[in-house]
This record gives structure tokens, sequence and C-alpha cells, in this order.
């Protein structure tokens, strides 16, 4: 065991540990703005925590086509450097700028206004035959069942021996 270890000197300081000089201090001071401290006995400064509070669904967020002209606009006269700014005060990538650009040059001033999401409308002529079709389904899957129910009342006529009388049109 070492005899060293566990005596001090006479300032309170361990025979083991570091000198310090008089001005270093392992904690650094607190000033009087810091968490904790009050300029006024009562009132205590907090700092305002974000709201924790996640939204049930995100919006999406829609630019129009003036928008994003006048934004093109602006950033095609800065000069370097400014155009990170413009993007971090209006919240946009540049990919979002690349593809406006990029639009723009296509000379596709409808590619800039922000497209209907979800399904197509369909046109009056396709609703129209699509209700054709399905009731022509119908129709077919009715005749059907039909000409299942005739097939049988034959059978059982001529188990039964009742003669069938033959439509006009199949005897000629």
């Amino acid at each position: 065991m070492n005899p060293l270890a566990n005596s001090t000197r006479r300032d309170g300081a361990s025979l083991g540990a570091p000198k310090r000089s008089g001005g270093e201090r392992s904690e650094p001071e607190r000033s009087e703005g810091a968490p904790g401290s009050a300029s006024l006995p009562g009132l205590r400064h907090e700092p305002s925590a974000p709201d924790p509070e996640v939204p049930e669904k995100a919006q999406r967020r829609y630019h129009t086509a003036e928008y994003k002209l006048r934004l093109l606009e602006e950033t095609d006269v800065c000069r370097p450097g400014e155009i990170g700014a413009i993007l971090r005060r209006e919240g946009l990538y540049s990919s979002h700028l690349r593809t406006w650009r990029r639009q723009r040059a296509e000379g596709t001033l409808h590619g800039l206004t922000p497209k209907k999401r979800g399904r197509k409308q369909k046109t009056a002529a396709e609703r129209r035959n699509e209700e054709l079709e399905k009731e022509n389904q119908k129709l077919r899957r009715r005749l059907e069942e039909a000409q299942i129910i005739i097939e049988f009342q034959k059978k059982v006529a001529d188990l039964l021996g009742i003669p069938l009388q033959k439509p006009e049109n199949e005897a000629k």
C-alpha cells in the first residue's frame, strides 16, 4: 500500500493530485444570465422549449409557378454564397432550384405549377364506357344462368316424357 496515497498536504490538496495555480478552477464560473440564477428574486428565466407534440399528418408544401419564377429570378442575380442564404430563408433545397431551372429551360411553365396528386379524374365517356361494360358482364352472367336452367328443364321434360313444342324460329 502506498503511504502517500491517502495523505494530504497542509493546504488540503492531496499529494497525488496535480498542483493548481491560484487562478485555475475545475468548473467555469457562471454568468448572471445562466440558468438557476435570477436577476430579480423570485423570477427565473427559463428558455422556451419547442412544442414536443407532433402533428398527426404532415402538410405537403405546394409552390405556385409565380413563386418559383420569382425565386429563380432572385437566385439568378445572386453572387456566390447568397443562394444558400435564400434557400435557408425559404426552407428549400438546391434540388428544388435545379428542377425548376430545368423546367424553365424546357419552356414548361405548366411544369412549374404543382401537380395534383391522386387518381386522375375520368372523362364522361370513360365513366359511361365503364358502366356499360359492368352492365354487359352482368347480363352475360344472367344469360348463362338462364341457359343452364333451360337445359335442365329440357332434360327433366325428356325424363318425364313430356313433349316440348319447338319455337317457330327453331323449326325452320
